[in-house]
């Protein structure tokens, strides 16, 4: 009986697994691409609201969050990748700093992720 009342209290004191964190947001994203057939690489910061061009792909910045109580921590971003030559979506949503593989873009050259938001 003591171990499940220690169990219980124990799981009571530990905030649950997704619950919400409070997030500051950013001002811009640090973005990283590479062009995987001859393995270049570019870094960018992108505004909130604004796009730019990596490798021949629009990259625009709609929002860009980090965790309050660690500013250098993980950061997502909600990003939307075009083609710049004929404006083809090749992906839009959030993408996780630590885990860019969790909803990455889908391209046959490129790669494009986040580093990390700037609040500068």
């Amino acid at each position: 009986m003591r171990f499940v009342v220690a169990a219980v209290a124990c799981a009571l004191a530990m905030p649950a697994w997704g619950q919400e964190r409070p997030a500051a947001q950013g001002s811009a994203a640090v973005l990283r691409a590479l062009d995987k057939v001859n393995g270049h690489t570019m870094d960018a910061e992108v505004a909130i609201g604004a796009s730019s061009e990596m490798f021949g792909l629009l990259v625009t910045v709609s929002d860009c969050r980090f965790p309050k109580e660690n500013p250098t921590g993980d950061a997502f971003a909600y990003l939307t990748v075009r083609d710049s030559g004929d404006g083809a979506t090749h992906f839009q949503g959030w993408m996780v700093a630590s885990s860019p593989a969790l909803n990455a873009l889908d391209h046959n050259r490129y790669d494009v992720w986040v580093m990390r938001c700037s609040s500068s």
